[in-house]
């Protein structure tokens, strides 16, 4: 593992070409094939809330104990693609896993898809199932909406932690950026995202299955959704978000992308970042032993042990 907690900008070198920081953040947690993806385990069970806008939001939760962790799935996914992880920590947590509006089993009556009312999606389920505290972890997309869902619980969130996203906060993307990236999607989504997908997340070292099938879960989703939720990702304020967030942050990244700390420090002094070596945008599915024993030792001082 790598630690990167000093200010400075982290720059990949073995990195073939630079990709806008903000495009990764649009690939939310991936599934991960059948081989490599367990079953939801037995002791799950499954339930719903309805998000302050009407939308039913879909959850399946596991296990006991504080605090609890919340899973955070984002672009064109859904909760259910972290169930590499849930039946190991919900042996000692109350684990959550979440289907933001517009993805897996919630409701899709919604007219613009917002990091804001994701965020108010996760805040609902935690409210409801009464979490506190609580840990709230994204990946990709999802590092955008569990900020958004913490300023909702400034009082429950014992930390963030995010998972291959958040690389640089003060990056912006212009309008017209914005409409180059979405152009191939809007002209044929299925395959401008399977393009997306194959092209900018994997490292070559990828099971050719695992790429397949997050490829093909991804260009399945509802393309207006998916479209609205991509636009309104690239238009998000991560920095002035973050300043308003009191609950510690870390990052859990792959080494194929440059990572800004010193911009992530000046807005959350608290931001810190590792490293999982070998492994592309989906550390939690590529390598599932990796990324369970670096999240262990993430979550380790905020669940009563040595910081």
């Amino acid at each position: 593992m790598i630690d990167l907690c000093k200010p400075a900008v982290f720059n990949v070198a073995h990195m073939k070409r630079r990709i806008p920081v903000l495009v990764l953040l649009l690939l939310v947690a991936a599934c991960s094939c059948a081989p490599v993806t367990p079953p939801v385990p037995p002791q799950a069970v499954a339930g719903a809330v309805l998000s302050p806008d009407g939308v039913s939001i879909h959850y399946t939760a596991a296990g006991t104990g504080s605090p609890a962790l919340v899973f955070v799935h984002g672009w064109s996914c859904d909760g259910s693609y972290w169930s590499n992880q849930v039946p190991a920590f919900a042996r000692s947590h109350r684990v959550v896993a979440v289907d933001l509006g517009g993805h897996g089993q919630s409701g899709t009556n919604r007219a613009d898809w917002t990091m804001q009312t994701f965020g108010s999606d996760v805040a609902a389920v935690v409210k409801t199932l009464e979490l506190d505290p609580v840990i709230l972890i994204g990946h990709s997309m999802g590092g955008a909406v569990i900020i958004e869902a913490a300023r909702r619980l400034p009082d429950r969130v014992r930390a963030l932690v995010a998972v291959d996203t958040l690389h640089d906060v003060e990056e912006v993307i212009t309008e017209e950026q914005i409409s180059a990236h979405t152009a191939p999607m809007r002209e044929d989504f299925k395959a401008g995202a399977e393009n997306m997908v194959r092209n900018m997340l994997f490292d070559t070292n990828a099971a050719p299955a695992l790429v397949d099938q997050v490829a093909t879960d991804m260009a399945s989703a509802h393309p207006e959704i998916a479209l609205s939720a991509m636009e309104n990702l690239f238009r998000y304020d991560a920095a002035t978000a973050l300043e308003t967030v009191k609950a510690p942050v870390r990052c859990i990244d792959c080494p194929l992308y440059p990572v800004n700390v010193e911009a992530g420090s000046r807005h959350a002094t608290s931001y810190r970042v590792s490293i999982i070596e070998g492994v592309g945008h989906f550390p939690m599915l590529e390598d599932t032993g990796a990324f369970k024993r670096e999240l262990e030792k993430v979550l380790r001082p905020f669940s009563g042990g040595d910081a």
